[in-house]
């Protein structure tokens, strides 16, 4: 029998091993800063629902990766009642930030003045901070629709500053995969060599953007075919007969199955317009990236990046 000292038979005690942090342990969400500008989602695209929803989702999974966060939507072609539009989330957005500042500085000199007493420790101060980060929610570079996200941010008064868009990223590969393998046009599961019958051995990769647009999916796209073991071709969506030129590539370097997936996210996207490029191609489509993870945790470490706020991955890797 022991003791609270130790046994009562002199033989040693095996205290327990303090815990170590690991590669394989999930480290502690970085908590938001106090006086952390609000992150406005700035969304492309004719508003709807579906596109609402999704944005949505994806501000839920940004908050949960950067928890305290000021986290709001604004539509590139909102009309400021059902879908606000950005410049006036902006504008809100600013004001709020520059009211609950003054208060926090009110309330922080008034806890001078009365001594430090039983107060509770508060979160570290953001200091030189803009009082909004806008991030485009965009997969890709895309000039149209940063100019006009620019000019609403200008129009705002709001001094907010712009991320770049969210890829190319290894992320962006990831949901491209991910979304593949839903539609049973590739493996779901790399490492074990799930055979799938439907499994595509070509994919044409969409773009939206211009050129710039074409070359960022292109790395992406290289990134894909490292992790299915099939050639990759980035094609616009929006260049009239790119995904069907891509086709006819991959088909005559021997791809006899072909897919098309988008390395887009859903709102950009016109209507149609996908549906009609998988018919010219010939093959069927994965769906948009959506809501995947990896597009919120994106979009969090996007907006950190932006302030110097260091954010992990469940593997202890910086995101971005």
């Amino acid at each position: 029998m022991s003791t609270p000292t130790g046994p009562a038979n002199g033989l040693p005690v095996r205290m327990p091993r303090p815990r170590q942090p690991g590669r394989h342990r999930r480290p502690e969400p970085v908590v938001a800063p106090e006086g952390a500008p609000a992150l406005v989602l700035a969304v492309p695209g004719v508003p709807s629902g579906t596109s609402r929803s999704l944005a949505e989702e994806i501000l839920s999974i940004a908050r949960s990766e950067l928890p305290g966060l000021d986290a709001r939507i604004g539509f590139v072609d909102g009309d400021d009642e059902e879908f606000p539009a950005l410049q006036s989330v902006l504008t809100q957005a600013a004001a709020e930030h520059t009211a609950r500042n003054a208060a926090a500085d009110a309330a922080a000199a008034g806890s001078e003045g009365e001594g430090e007493g039983d107060h509770e420790p508060s979160r570290p101060r953001l200091q030189d901070a803009p009082a909004v980060v806008v991030v485009p929610l965009l997969a890709g570079p895309d000039s149209a629709q940063m100019r006009r996200i620019r000019q609403a941010v200008l129009a705002s008064g709001s001094g907010a500053e712009l991320t770049d868009v969210l890829g190319p990223h290894p992320l962006l590969a990831e949901g491209v995969h991910v979304r593949l393998s839903e539609a049973g046009l590739a493996r779901a599961d790399r490492a074990r060599l799930f055979t799938v019958a439907t499994a595509a051995d070509g994919i044409i990769l969409a773009a939206m953007g211009g050129e710039e647009a074409v070359q960022a999916a292109g790395i992406t796209g290289m990134l894909l075919a490292a992790r299915l073991a099939v050639p990759v071709l980035a094609a616009g969506l929006d260049e009239d007969g790119a995904v069907a030129r891509a086709a006819g590539q991959l088909r005559e370097a021997g791809s006899q199955q072909l897919a098309l997936a988008p390395c887009l996210i859903g709102p950009e996207i016109p209507e149609g317009l996908l549906a009609s490029a998988s018919q010219e191609a010939d093959c069927p489509a994965a769906e948009p990236l959506g809501s995947y993870t990896a597009v919120g945790k994106l979009v969090a470490s996007t907006y950190g990046a932006k302030l110097g706020i260091v954010q992990r991955t469940p593997q202890g890797t910086p995101v971005r």
